[in-house]
């Protein structure tokens, strides 16, 4: 589902910049997305069983289980029927009206040429595709059975097998098939970087009986594989291999404009190429009752509005009609913008959610790649000229917190010096890495003392000085080759220049020259895939339980490839072996000693400057929308609970 990508004065970005399209659970690990609506200002708590309810036994390795967890065992077990938050007996239609900017020219996510539309996404389907497993909305590393009605793998993690629902179905009424998911992993890895990574260990994946398929690994231990296994989207081999209405052979590795076959809860109805797309709720879908199911996708018909930026877009939520809820990322206007009449006399109502652990990483991205910023001394001047503080009493009301880990708020986030689990992973290390991990408490500049932007600014500048650059009039100029520092900050959205320019012109202040390039989403898409940029605004949201996805984020083999989401380019040794901890976790403590040296030496070495974050979800909804009493504990909101509220009702 589409949460707005980039509002109007948004201080919090409800997108990732790498492309990773609409969906409706963007959760722990998969990435999807509700367009915007990142992981991270949805991550919950760390979901024990519920009130009332006991958590079920693990089934043992080799059984066959219809749900999987990689943290702690399922409080719903094999009596999964619903979800515990939902409203079953929730109306069914009417038309939820979304706004999002921008343009699209592609109903096919999984290349990256072209711009997909709202409700397509590569990772987790979207509207269109179900996946194997289905995330669980609110417990973490839980998954549930969704096109596999059951899985099993063996004591040493080498390998996964899946057992197929026989009653899972295309949209066109042919079953889906194991020659579907073979065919769905082979395609989706070989075109999609993201997938590659993910399931990098994968060495082969064979039909081992009529309705059953096993993938095997290059590796042991690895306890996320099977986990993680589930995640895959399932497409119709049949329908990509065949022809159109014209004979004319179909070829996913090019963008389209034709609505493909799916097997999701939706279809393509209708589309305005660039400016709207309308879906329509699958009557017959195959998994309407399914417990992941029943109580949500209520709506009759989900329509996107494309505005050509983001304060059209808040305009159209103000006006009603072209646009039912957002997420609000602007703490200027949940602080005084939600004055409009429509507020006033009770038809748009406002709430603070409570977003719970895991808070994402919101930083400005020092891309490494370029020459200027491979020197961690110059990295680490640009973090100390930040005046987060300053931003904060004047643009923010005082609202944000400042982050200061790629774990914020969860027990995987690294605090004072490394223990001695942590030391077991970074001694072997020492060589690689800058000594400061070992001998000082990780924190980040505080402006709140009077003259402390004097004594920063002259840190930076010493530190700038030490990498060889000098000052020139009012110029910082490479000492050896006398080029002038200069920096672009990028951006796609007029609106991002209000959170660029004062750092932009902060850093004028030690004589880097500066420049802030605004440019279109399709523009920024391509350039952010190509890694064409100084800094960008970056988020990384991470989950309370992370595995393989760290090697798109971080590993030098992600460095290079286009579209992934390693946008600093990190190329680091040390920081691939650390990630490969990660990977073979034993347990749970080795995951949360590797997990916090991981984030101790990506913060030490500077490759991005922290920004902020909110500690509660901001969302406003027109009273049409009806919601459950209460929204799912782990991913914070899930908006396909809620219905269109019936004629007549209170």
């Amino acid at each position: 589902m589409q949460f707005l990508e980039s509002t109007a004065e948004s201080d919090l970005k409800l997108y990732s910049p790498v492309k990773a399209p609409e969906h409706s659970g963007f959760l722990q690990k998969s990435y999807r997305s509700f367009a915007g609506f990142a992981l991270s200002i949805a991550l919950g708590l760390l979901a024990g069983p519920a009130l009332g309810q006991t958590a079920q036994p693990d089934p043992q390795p080799g059984e066959w289980r219809q749900w999987s967890s990689i943290i702690e065992p399922s409080k719903y077990g094999e009596n999964f029927t619903q979800y515990d938050y939902v409203n079953p007996d929730a109306p069914k239609g009417g038309t939820l009206n979304l706004a999002t900017s921008g343009s699209f020219d592609s109903f096919n996510p999984f290349v990256l040429r072209g711009t997909a539309a709202a409700g397509f996404a590569a990772f987790g389907g979207g509207l269109a595709y179900d996946t194997l497993m289905d995330q669980a909305l609110d417990e973490p590393g839980v998954s549930h059975g969704l096109i596999a009605e059951a899985m099993q793998y063996p004591a040493d993690y080498s390998s996964v097998s899946f057992r197929l629902d026989p009653d899972a179905r295309w949209h066109d009424g042919q079953p889906i098939t194991v020659d579907d998911v073979i065919w769905s992993f082979e395609t989706v890895t070989r075109l999609y970087p993201l997938y590659a990574n993910y399931y990098h260990n994968v060495t082969s994946v064979e039909k081992t009986g009529e309705r059953e398929l096993t993938f095997r690994f290059d590796q042991t231990g690895n306890r996320e594989l099977p986990n993680i296994m589930g995640d895959l989207v399932v497409l119709p081999k049949h329908y990509w291999e065949g022809e159109d209405a014209n004979g004319v052979k179909r070829n996913i590795d090019q963008p389209t404009l034709v609505p493909p076959l799916g097997s999701g809860p939706y279809r393509v109805k209708s589309f305005d190429t660039g400016n709207t797309v309308t879906w329509e709720r699958v009557p017959d879908y195959w998994a309407k009752d399914h417990p992941t199911r029943l109580g949500r996708y209520n709506y009759d018909n989900i329509h996107y509005t494309y505005f050509r930026d983001a304060n059209a877009a808040w305009e159209a939520f103000k006006r009603g009609g072209f646009s039912d809820y957002r997420a609000e990322n602007s703490a200027g206007r949940w602080a005084t913008g939600y004055d409009f009449p429509a507020f006033k006399d009770g038809r748009v109502i406002r709430k603070a959610l409570p977003s719970g652990g895991a808070q994402p990483m919101q930083a400005y991205v020092l891309n490494t790649r370029k020459e200027k910023f491979a020197d961690p001394r110059v990295r680490q001047a640009l973090g100390l000229a930040f005046n987060f503080q300053e931003m904060n009493r004047t643009l923010f009301h005082g609202q944000y917190h400042r982050t200061e880990s790629f774990f914020q708020n969860t027990e995987l986030a690294a605090t004072g010096l490394p223990d001695a689990a942590e030391l077991e992973i970074l001694e072997p290390l020492r060589d690689q890495l800058p000594p400061e991990v070992f001998t000082k408490e990780y924190t980040l500049p505080d402006y709140s003392a009077p003259n402390s932007e004097r004594e920063y600014l002259r840190q930076a500048y010493d530190l700038l000085t030490q990498a060889g650059y000098v000052r020139r009039g009012s110029d910082l100029v490479n000492g050896q080759t006398g080029e002038v520092f200069s920096i672009e900050f990028l951006g796609d959205d007029p609106n991002d220049s209000r959170i660029l320019e004062p750092f932009a012109n902060q850093l004028k202040r030690l004589g880097i020259r500066t420049n802030v390039r605004i440019v279109d989403s399709s523009q920024y898409q391509a350039l952010t895939d190509n890694f064409n940029f100084d800094i960008i605004t970056g988020q990384f949201a991470q989950s309370l339980s992370p595995g393989n996805e760290q090697r798109d984020f971080w590993s030098s083999s992600a460095a290079s490839q286009p579209g992934s989401r390693n946008l600093p380019g990190i190329r680091n040794p040390a920081v691939d072996a650390i990630i490969d901890k990660i990977v073979f976790a034993k347990n749970r403590d080795d995951l949360v000693a590797a997990s916090r040296a991981l984030d101790r030496v990506l913060l030490w070495n500077a490759y991005v400057v922290p920004q902020w974050h909110n500690p509660d979800i901001w969302m406003a909804y027109w009273n049409k929308l009806q919601l459950p009493e209460r929204q799912p504990e782990y991913i914070g909101v899930d908006p396909f609970s809620w219905w269109i509220r019936p004629e007549g009702s209170n």
